[in-house]
């Protein structure tokens, strides 16, 4: 049984801990425990423990961007991502909301796709050699 929930400070070491399973290293964790001191981080739980959460902010042009979605790699393919994706747009504090992805994460593009986002454009230059993918919904 999956539940989502708004992440508290007290759960920072278990969403560090994803991430850290994710891109190797605790480097985020100052980003991480900003958001959820400032109620931007949202976190789903199988049972009792996470598998993913949910990071968005406001500041692009004023619309609502999702920044990360991690989901433990261990449970992907599971829905998490789409139910963290499906819970935000219904809170959305926005009507316009952006993420992004690489280019050569192909999955996450799926995950995109399947949650009616449309691609919006490229920015060059981030990751060397790699795009990043903008997307957009609008709710």
């Amino acid at each position: 049984m999956e539940f989502l929930v708004k992440c508290q400070l007290n759960d920072i070491d278990e969403i560090v801990r994803i991430d850290r399973e994710v891109i190797g290293s605790d480097s985020r964790r100052n980003y991480i425990k900003k958001a959820i001191e400032e109620e931007r981080c949202v976190g789903i739980k199988n049972d009792f423990t996470f598998v993913g959460f949910l990071i968005f902010d406001i500041h692009f042009f004023d619309c609502s961007f999702i920044s990360l979605i991690i989901v433990k790699p261990t449970e992907r393919r599971k829905g998490y991502a789409t139910s963290l994706l499906e819970y935000f747009i219904s809170i959305s504090p926005t009507k316009k909301i952006f993420s992004s992805t690489n280019q050569s994460n192909k999955r996450m593009q799926e995950v995109f796709k399947a949650n009616g986002f449309i691609q919006s454009g490229f920015v060059e230059n981030l990751d060397e050699g790699d795009p990043e993918i903008i997307y957009f919904k609008s709710t």
